[in-house]
């Protein structure tokens, strides 16, 4: 049977809209089950402590579990590879920071590049590294760590939460631009970072505020500096490293990332979501108490973000030669 020309374009119009109409439909359903949010590092850093807040917030506001899962290793890559390598639907996500910007440049044996294989979703939290001692270790300030690290070239024990992240690099920079020589000792996240320091295990480390905020205000950890261009909120009394070295600035960040090709409608929802979040009076004073600044981007403002960051790193990185253990 020939159907008549304007039934036949009344029904290809039809079947095209289905798909539109089918993903419309699931971004309203999304989610229908729990989702989980990966973590490339262990319990107790800033990652796994902002991971934990945010997911909390999603959980209430969209009405499903959004589960933690710490993935720690390889300076974050074993939890980027995971998501890379999920299902594109939206159950699968990742707690994105800098260490996925930098591994492009430290590592050449990735199996996947982040940028292509992921789409951000949004940002959530950023703050500087706060440079943290144990009581004991004999420096008050940074000019006088510096002196005491000259005095003992490779005697002074680097703790970071891992190979590639965001406190190695800053350490890094610091014993570039300080020209001192620091004993680099990875650990598999902020948490068992500052266990060790708190040990006298470690000498120094560059942690996140929301890793460390507690343990100085308790007078377990001592706050030599913290390495944004301002003074912190959370940390009013502590100098900047820049104070002592002009122009010294480094900052950890927090966003989420889902694996390429997951709907933009699920995006879409998930950043609404985490950006109201971010305006929540509630939420947003207990990241300033934690020492974080909320970071509320849109997909394509967050994927700008990563870009610029994955460059910068790499010239970073190439500069100071700084290299994977």
């Amino acid at each position: 049977m020939k159907l008549p020309r304007r039934t036949f374009l009344h029904l290809a119009a039809g079947a095209a809209a289905l798909p539109a109409l089918a993903r419309a439909t699931w971004a309203q359903a999304y989610p229908s089950r729990p989702v989980t949010l990966v973590v490339g590092f262990a319990p107790g850093g800033g990652n796994d402590i902002v991971g934990r807040l945010i997911g909390q917030w999603l959980s209430e506001r969209l009405g499903k579990p959004f589960i933690i899962e710490n993935r720690p290793g390889a300076g974050t890559s074993i939890a980027a590879e995971m998501v890379v390598r999920a299902p594109p639907d939206g159950y699968t996500l990742l707690l994105a920071g800098l260490p996925n910007a930098s591994n492009a440049t430290l590592y050449g044996n990735l199996k996947f590049d982040f940028i292509r294989d992921t789409v951000p979703v949004g940002g959530v939290a950023r703050s500087p590294h706060v440079v943290v001692i144990p009581p004991s270790f004999p420096a008050k300030t940074v000019p006088e760590l510096i002196a005491y690290a000259r005095a003992n070239p490779g005697k002074v024990n680097m703790g970071s939460p891992g190979t590639g992240s965001g406190g190695h690099l800053a350490g890094e920079l610091f014993k570039y631009v300080a020209g001192v020589d620091l004993t680099h000792v990875p650990f598999r996240g902020n948490g068992p970072a500052l266990a060790a320091m708190l040990g006298d295990q470690v000498d120094v480390t560059f942690a996140t505020p929301p890793s460390a905020v507690e343990y100085i205000r308790a007078g377990k950890l001592r706050a030599l500096a913290v390495t944004g261009a301002t003074r912190l909120q959370a940390l009013p009394d502590v100098a900047t490293v820049g104070e002592s070295l002009p122009g010294f600035e480094t900052y950890a960040w927090y966003g989420v990332v889902a694996p390429r090709d997951t709907p933009a409608d699920v995006i879409d929802k998930i950043n609404k979501a985490i950006n109201a979040g971010l305006a929540d009076p509630k939420l947003k004073a207990r990241l300033a108490d934690l020492g974080d600044a909320t970071f509320a981007l849109s997909p394509g403002e967050f994927g700008k973000f990563i870009a610029a960051e994955t460059e910068t790193w790499g010239k970073v990185i190439r500069a100071a030669n700084i290299k994977t253990e």
